[in-house]
């Protein structure tokens, strides 16, 4: 049967569809669009994209396929889209993407998906909701090609922490919440592990008697051995399914409802004593925990050790957190230098001296 336009259906979905075979090459898809012109139009550009060859046939994988594999290993699924029973159709990159095939997918086609996702995003949200998670699918699929990001997709580098008090209020919330929680986000504070790290860390990895974590394979590269001070190895004893036991030390894994549940924590850290509401204007809570992100947990332990251990830059790499002191000296801010004390030498008026006049 030759591509044609399959008309909405009733109480199910609103949108046209293509269904049918052109050049070997069998279709049935959403168009998303509930206006016969448009979807029409949509039907010859998917026929010249069959006739290009751009489309996959029939056993080669799809993005979509590999994406699938991708999510099934534990991949990010906060970004990839999502799909709906109803119309039968992908939302986001799956639903731009899922039926190229890998090979298709080249520069040219990422960055008109970031546009057409994002108009309106900056380059650092487009790299973080498009280019990220369409390079995590194609690594995952064996693909390895360097994506050029788009320009200023760093952003602004900022390097927030938070003070004791805001610190403890988060943990404080995330123990009513959920206690394995709990004890994740008190690892994180006290040993600088990235996010990954911490997921990833396994029982037999851990030696409570000897106060260390081992991280056989971090960001840059390197293995970390973590110390844990009391607070972290009196969390891990109470971890509430133990660690006696073979595998990951937590349940987690990097996907949208990790994310969800620290959105949670935060909003219920937020709150002051005895509210059952969002903290009111002028409240110590309210905004204050805005920004806080699993890498500030990791920010805030590296602030910690510079104001509270006495750590400099040169020991802040020592503790192998970081490869380099260009990375580790983005915390040296975070501390009153001795030079600029030396402010307290400076003239100052006295008290009742008399002003001269002429």
């Amino acid at each position: 049967m030759p591509l044609k336009l399959v008309p909405p259906r009733p109480g199910k979905t609103p949108y046209y569809a293509v269904r049918g075979t052109h050049c070997g090459v069998y279709l049935d898809r959403s168009t998303k669009l509930a206006e016969e012109r448009k979807a029409r139009a949509i039907l010859a550009k998917w026929r010249e994209e069959i006739e290009r060859g751009e489309l996959a046939r029939p056993g080669e994988p799809t993005f979509l396929d590999a994406a699938v594999l991708y999510l099934k290993s534990g991949g990010d699924d906060r970004f990839l889209g999502d799909y709906d029973e109803a119309t039968g159709a992908w939302s986001g990159i799956a639903g731009e993407l899922g039926h190229l095939p890998i090979g298709a997918i080249d520069q040219g086609r990422i960055d008109a998906t970031a546009v057409k996702l994002l108009p309106a995003g900056t380059p650092a949200t487009r790299n973080r909701q498009v280019y990220t998670p369409i390079a995590a699918v194609l690594h995952h699929a064996g693909v390895e090609r360097r994506l050029r990001r788009p320009k200023g997709w760093r952003g602004t580098r900022r390097t927030d922490w938070m003070t004791p008090d805001q610190a403890f209020r988060i943990l404080a919330a995330a123990r009513e919440i959920d206690a394995e929680f709990a004890v994740f986000l008190t690892l994180l504070l006290y040993t600088g592990f990235r996010l990954g790290e911490a997921i990833a860390l396994t029982c037999d990895r851990v030696n409570l008697g000897e106060a260390w974590a081992f991280a056989p394979a971090t960001k840059n590269g390197d293995p970390r051995t973590a110390f844990l001070p009391p607070a972290a190895v009196a969390a891990l004893a109470s971890h509430p399914r133990g660690l006696d036991r073979v595998g990951r030390v937590f349940r987690f894994r990097k996907c949208g409802r990790l994310y969800e549940l620290l959105a949670k924590v935060k909003e219920k850290a937020a709150r002051p004593p005895g509210s059952e509401s969002g903290a009111g204007p002028g409240s110590e809570s309210g905004a204050s925990l805005d920004f806080v992100t699993f890498h500030v947990f990791r920010h805030t332990w590296a602030t910690w050790m510079r104001r509270y251990a006495g750590l400099d830059t040169t020991g802040l790499v020592a503790t192998n957190a970081w490869r380099d002191r260009q990375s580790a000296a983005r915390y040296e801010h975070t501390t009153v230098s001795a030079e600029s004390r030396k402010a307290m030498l400076l003239p100052v008026e006295k008290p009742g001296r008399k002003r001269v006049t002429r």
